[in-house]
């Protein structure tokens, strides 16, 4: 009945939904270019033989999974990625394999939804995290498409909300052939909603090769800050950066030339950043201004797009945001696979078993307000040897998870030969 309800109101509210994006395309939050996509008007042809379709909600999920398709590239299956941000879009851009084509995931009505898997016509859909659309896996499995969920996540809030709809989420989860979770915790909440098959073979953020960087940016970079003490806030949101700026200013009188870099969740936030930060008497540079730090900086804010990698290997030190003022956190793998010694705040709920488990062999320390932030900090820098233990601990830490991939495509094996002898001549 409530399946039903969904796809009424969704076909209803056509004009709506229309109006709704076209206020998004104007505030640019659309891609105006590529539009016509998320009405399910293709982009680009479909390529011929077996497809797999993998769908990632947006830039961490979209990452996590480039690695997969590049093994799913190496088997010659044509591989579409969808994602719905602008964002995620630009990020995967220059990085997916050579046959792989990005799309933009078509609003959940059902007119745009059988437009899109009329052209696309994918032999297998992988579908990462909690990202539901009920009218898109609804359609798919009416069509016999053969459904995985990948990097599966069930949040203790998202929890709570579904169990409220037992019903809708049970007939979404139970569409899905295999539940492939990221933690214990995620696969026993997709088990008690109606997943089937549900399995924990580890996360696969694990498998993220090294953000990139482009070298001769970060030898000039590298050179500008010589040897001055230097650490890093990543991924920051509103409330956090105060913070920062406060850590830094105590620590400044004894660590002589602290330069102390920022780079928040949202570039746009950048020049905001930057005015409130220099209106306290802070000496501040900003990336996309193309600022430099120079002998006086205090704070660099990084407001450009996809240079995490470039700051990761400038800073020893990286304090992950989204975690001291907002919940959830962000992603503590990346710069471990660096080998920088990272820190985050109590609210890591969305990497919890992972965060837990870099606190444990020494990779990670979670630091709860600004007296702790300062004292750790202060602590590191004082101390080299800790400091460069630290890091080798985040780095062989990170080494040792990398090896979900291959569990991951041995639990997928059995559905991609079924795909690839779906297109074979005989």
């Amino acid at each position: 009945m409530i399946e039903g309800l969904y796809r009424l109101v969704t076909t209803l509210g056509g004009p709506l939904i229309q109006l709704y994006l076209a206020q998004r395309r104007r505030g640019g939050k659309e891609d105006a270019q590529r539009f016509g996509e998320r009405f399910g008007r293709p982009g680009q042809p479909r390529p011929s033989g077996p497809l797999v379709w993998l769908h990632a909600a947006s830039v961490g999920e979209s990452l996590s999974v480039l690695p997969l398709v590049e093994r799913l590239r190496r088997r010659g299956l044509g591989v579409l990625l969808t994602t719905g941000t602008v964002t995620s879009a630009r990020m995967v851009a220059g990085r997916l394999p050579e046959g792989a084509v990005h799309q933009y995931l078509p609003v959940d009505r059902l007119a745009y939804v059988t437009a899109f898997l009329d052209h696309w016509q994918p032999d297998l859909v992988l579908w990462t995290e909690s990202d539901f659309w009920p009218n898109l896996l609804f359609e798919a499995r009416r069509r016999g498409i053969a459904l995985v969920l990948i990097q599966g996540r069930i949040s203790p809030r998202s929890f709570a909300r579904w169990r409220r709809l037992p019903q809708l989420i049970g007939r979404m989860l139970a569409g899905f052939d295999l539940c492939l979770a990221q933690s214990d915790a995620d696969a026993e909440r997709l088990r008690c909603l109606g997943g089937r098959d549900v399995r924990c073979l580890g996360n696969l953020k694990y498998t993220v090769p090294p953000l990139p960087v482009d070298p001769q940016e970060q030898e000039r970079l590298t050179a500008a800050i010589g040897a001055r003490p230097t650490w890093l806030a990543a991924s920051t949101h509103p409330g956090e950066e105060e913070i920062v700026a406060e850590a830094h200013c105590r620590l400044a009188p004894h660590f002589p030339g602290l330069l102390t870099l920022i780079v928040p969740r949202h570039s746009a936030r950048g020049p905001d950043i930057a005015r409130k930060l220099a209106a306290q008497g802070l000496s501040v540079a900003i990336r996309s201004a193309g600022e430099t730090p120079r002998a006086g900086t205090a704070i660099h804010v990084g407001d450009t797009m996809g240079e995490l990698g470039l700051f990761y290997r400038l800073a020893g030190i990286v304090l992950m945001g989204k975690s001291l003022t907002v919940g959830g956190g962000q992603n503590p793998f990346e710069p471990a696979r660096l080998g920088c010694a990272v820190l985050f705040g109590p609210r890591m709920e969305n990497f919890a078993e992972m965060s837990a488990h870099m606190i444990a062999c020494g990779a990670a320390i979670e630091v709860n307000d600004l007296d702790s932030l300062t004292a750790t900090l202060g602590d590191l820098l004082s101390d080299p040897a800790r400091l460069t233990r630290m890091q080798h601990a985040a780095a062989t830490w990170a080494d040792s998870e990398a090896e979900v991939l291959d569990s991951v495509e041995t639990a997928l094996a059995p559905l991609l030969a079924l795909a690839e002898a779906r297109h074979a001549r005989p």
